[in-house]
């Protein structure tokens, strides 16, 4: 089956794409990095690791053209991932949910390889085929087991062209299918029994995994293949203001996107989503005073840029276009009451002893109660 190429087919049909790939969103800084970039690189590479790293981290070229960063976080997190995958080792990209595994992981795949679509879904449900290789059914019974009836896999292609796969939440995967991966990671091989033959990875070939910390024990790794991963850890920001330009930054990117509005007023209410997320997930506020029950759900900053984004949209189509507090509460509502019992209570204690006590918060305490009620 051939997949059309997803950004030309929208154009033709007069559409726009609602997501492009990292390396269609960001093509223009791809190649002025590739102009520029006259350091080593690693087979079937298109940037140096300097330049990919560069690329997610952001900069300034020599001739002026601003790289936007991709991720905020240690530097030394991301030079450890790209220099991971100028090895023959795999990358195992772990943490909390909203730690931007998945954002990295793309980003990661379009300035290595070019193509970030080399992807593999893990759900309770991918079978090993999704990551070796299936069949055509059709030309299968009509003329029995050929390469011409084969349908590779996303991982099977990246190692036949020498190209970074991924395998997004490798933990929700079963862990028979996940052990699939040891033969192609440690030996660089995928056999194809039923032709007598084998599929060899070429130079330039790696994977990078996602996984979830939370997900421990729903399909944990065997030590096997935990071995062939160097894994890791992508943390929680360290800082307010590290989240808080985060979530700006991805908000204003979706903004665009989805044609809403942005202006410096939103910045104090971005703020303020990122505080009581910062604080409800530590247990403490701010300033170290109160002890706060967290609740059920993970408070993660991409349900902060999710939170805004909505309340951009409130704002945008049933308000004057100015992000409010009262564009915010229901958002924040919905994302840390998960259960309706424990955590109503717990945001409503909340409510009651932090937010209604804290200056200049009052509008925003109003429409705290009025969707509370």
């Amino acid at each position: 089956m051939t997949v059309p190429e997803t950004t030309e087919a929208a154009a033709a049909a007069g559409g726009e794409v609602l997501r492009p790939h990292a390396e269609d969103a960001f093509a223009d800084e791809l190649k002025a990095l590739a102009g520029a970039d006259d350091r080593p690189r690693p087979v079937k590479w298109r940037l140096s690791p300097w330049a990919v790293a560069t690329y997610l981290l952001g900069g300034t070229l020599p001739d002026g053209t601003v790289i936007t960063p991709k991720y905020v976080g240690p530097r030394r997190i991301v030079e450890v991932a790209v220099t991971t995958l100028a090895t023959d080792r795999a990358l195992l990209l772990l943490g909390v949910p909203g730690t931007a595994k998945t954002w990295v992981s793309e980003h990661l795949a379009a300035a290595v390889s070019g193509d970030s679509t080399l992807l593999v879904q893990g759900t309770a449900g991918t079978p090993e085929e999704a990551i070796r290789y299936g069949w055509n059914y059709a030309r299968l019974l009509a003329h029995g087991p050929s390469r011409d009836a084969l349908v590779p896999s996303p991982v099977m292609r990246a190692m036949s062209e020498g190209m970074t796969a991924r395998v997004e939440e490798l933990t929700r995967i079963p862990a028979d299918v996940q052990d699939s991966l040891i033969t192609i990671l440690s030996e660089k091989t995928l056999p194809v029994p039923e032709l007598g033959q084998e599929v060899q990875a070429v130079r330039g070939f790696n994977l990078i995994a996602t996984a979830n910390d939370r997900d421990r024990g729903v399909n944990d790794l065997s030590s096997a293949l935990r071995r062939r991963f160097n894994t890791v850890v992508l943390p929680l920001p360290a800082t307010a203001e590290a989240e808080v330009d985060i979530v700006s930054r991805r908000v204003a990117q979706m903004g665009r996107s989805l044609d809403l509005p942005s202006g410096p007023e939103g910045v104090d209410e971005i703020r303020r989503v990122v505080t009581v997320f910062r604080e409800l997930r530590a247990g403490v506020t701010a300033d170290g005073r109160t002890k706060l029950k967290s609740p059920s759900g993970t408070l993660s900053t991409a349900e902060a840029i999710s939170v805004v984004t909505h309340g951009l949209a409130l704002a945008a189509h049933f308000g004057d276009g100015v992000l409010r507090p009262g564009d915010m509460a229901a958002g924040i509502l919905g994302a840390v009451v998960r259960d309706p019992a424990a955590d109503r209570v717990i945001w409503q204690e909340y409510v009651e002893t932090v937010i209604r006590e804290r200056d200049g918060w009052k509008d925003f305490y109003r429409a705290c109660r009025e969707v509370s009620a």
